[in-house]
């Protein structure tokens, strides 16, 4: 049996790891993109604006992963942390401007705290092939 390809990607596209981490990982045809927080990657810092900028930022740091969001329903799992559970609409309302068709798999959860002070950190998971959708 031949052995999986494990590559680590890395981006200066999007904010460095901050921690002992890889920005994201394919094994096969998966990418497994880490969390990700509403940062300017240029200066490490949150965007202004509150949770709905950073949610914005977040989803366009995991489009950069998978080539600029080629295809958003490759998309098929992700995870929503969030420092506030009352912001759970806010977050969806941003969450369906990036996917308003064949929605991926997702759990939120709200934590006691986010790196930096975030108030949202998106992770995902998705497949790098083309995918055909049915019921």
């Amino acid at each position: 049996m031949a052995a999986l390809i494990r590559k680590i990607i890395s981006t200066t596209k999007a904010p460095a790891a901050i921690g002992p981490y890889s920005q994201a990982v394919v094994v096969d045809q998966t990418m497994y993109i880490s969390g990700q927080l509403g940062m300017d990657p240029a200066s490490g810092q949150l965007v202004e604006g509150g949770v709905q900028a950073q949610t914005r930022q977040s989803l366009a740091f995991l489009c950069i992963y998978t080539g600029e969001c080629f295809q958003l329903f490759n998309f098929v799992k992700t995870t929503v942390l969030l420092a506030n559970m009352n912001d759970f609409t806010s977050v969806n309302d941003v969450y369906k401007q990036f996917f308003s068709t064949n929605f991926p798999a997702r759990a939120a959860f709200q934590v006691a705290a986010l790196p930096r002070g975030g108030l949202v950190e998106i992770e995902a998971i998705a497949v790098l092939s083309p995918l055909t959708t049915t019921s």
